[in-house]
């Protein structure tokens, strides 16, 4: 799966999470981008089975697709924690996660999640 597709799985999942339900109209202003590039990622993800939409109604997610944008709204999260962390401002943590979501390795978010469980039971010490 593309890195846009992702992003628009992601919005997907937070407008859902968020409102109860997704449209194109709101995933196109949440990403900044038309809705026919909407359309066209919709098309694309009911393809690999992570998304339906009736004819102008609700997108929603197949288990599938809820449990994959889980995993990268997950990943997100994270990095975005850990860029925190490091003193990175929240504006800056929030792009550089959302382009470091989709590139990092399975085994740099572990050492992320380490080194951000260790400071946060560091934390409950003092």
């Amino acid at each position: 799966m593309t890195k846009s597709l992702e992003d628009y799985l992601e919005e997907i999942h937070v407008l859902i999470q968020d409102r109860g339900s997704a449209r194109v109209r709101d995933v196109a202003l949440a990403l900044h981008v038309k809705m026919p590039s909407v359309v066209k990622a919709i098309s694309e993800l009911k393809k690999l089975g992570l998304a339906s939409q009736e004819p102008y109604g609700n997108i929603e997610l197949t288990a599938e697709g809820a449990r994959v944008a889980a995993q990268v709204l997950g990943r997100h999260t994270r990095i975005k924690a850990f860029l925190v962390k490091l003193g990175v401002s929240e504006a800056n943590a929030e792009k550089d996660a959302c382009l470091m979501e989709h590139i990092l390795s399975a085994e740099t978010m572990e050492r992320m999640q380490e080194f951000l469980d260790t400071k946060k039971k560091a934390g409950k010490k003092t």
